[in-house]
C-alpha cells in the first residue's frame, strides 16, 4: 500500500505523515530521511524533524539517493519468537521524507538523463514496496508560484512533477495537506504497479 502525501512548504504534511505511520500500528517503523542538512537552516530543519518524531518508534535511515539499495536493519525479534518474512513485511511501515529532496539529490548528485533518474526512483519505490506493507511518501507541491527559473531548476520541477504524477497513479491513497488540514484526493485500492 502506498500513501502519497503532498502539500506546500510548512503545510503540516510531515506531521500528518508521521501520524499516519503511527496509526498504521506496524511493529517496525522506518523513517527514510532524504534531506542533506546543508547550512544552518538545513541543520535546524533536520533537528526539528528529529525532535518531532522522538519517542514515536521510528528507526531513522539517511538515504540521499538510490532507494533501491536501501537495506532495512534486522528487526528486533525476541529470541523465542519465530516470525516469517511475510510476517515481518506485514508489520513494517516506511515513511519516506521527502520525494522533492530525493529528486534533487538524484538530479544534481547522481545525474543522468530524465529517464535514468525517473527509472532509479521508480525502482526504488518498488523496492520499498517489497520491504514493507505500508509505504508513506511525503512530497512537495512546488508548481504554483508562477515564477520563471533557470533551465536546471525547471528540469528539476518537471522531474518532480512527473514522479509525483506517477506516484499518485501507483498510490492507493493520496492526501494533500493545506494549512494543517488533510484533504483526501484519492482513496481505495486503485494503485498500479
Amino acid at each position: 500500500m502506498i500513501h502519497l502525501i503532498t502539500g506546500g512548504s510548512a503545510s503540516g504534511k510531515s506531521v500528518y505523515g508521521e501520524q499516519m505511520a503511527e496509526e498504521a500500528k506496524g511493529r517496525y517503523r522506518y523513517y527514510l530521511a532524504t534531506m542533506r542538512p546543508w547550512g544552518e537552516e538545513g541543520k535546524a530543519r533536520v533537528a526539528r524533524h528529529r525532535q518531532q518524531r522522538l519517542g514515536k518508534g521510528f528507526h531513522t535511515i539517511e538515504v540521499y539517493r538510490n532507494l533501491e539499495t536501501v537495506v532495512l536493519p534486522k528487526r528486533p525479534v525476541k529470541e523465542k519468537e519465530a516470525v516469517s518474512e511475510a510476517g515481518l513485511w506485514k508489520n513494517t511501515v516506511i515513511l519516506l521524507e521527502c520525494m522533492s529532496n530525493l529528486v534533487a539529490n538524484e538530479l544534481f548528485e547522481e545525474g543522468g538523463t530524465d529517464e535514468e533518474i525517473l527509472g532509479r526512483i521508480q525502482r526504488g519505490i518498488w523496492h520499498l514496496q517489497d520491504c514493507a506493507a505500508i509505504v508513506i511518501i511525503i512530497t512537495n507541491e512546488v508548481f504554483s508560484d508562477g515564477c520563471f527559473y533557470e533551465a536546471e531548476t525547471m528540469r528539476y520541477i518537471r522531474l518532480l512533477g512527473q514522479i509525483n504524477r506517477e506516484l499518485a497513479a501507483m498510490a492507493d491513497q493520496v492526501t494533500e495537506v493545506v494549512y494543517g488540514i488533510a484533504l483526501s484526493i484519492k482513496t481505495g485500492n486503485h494503485g498500479v504497479r
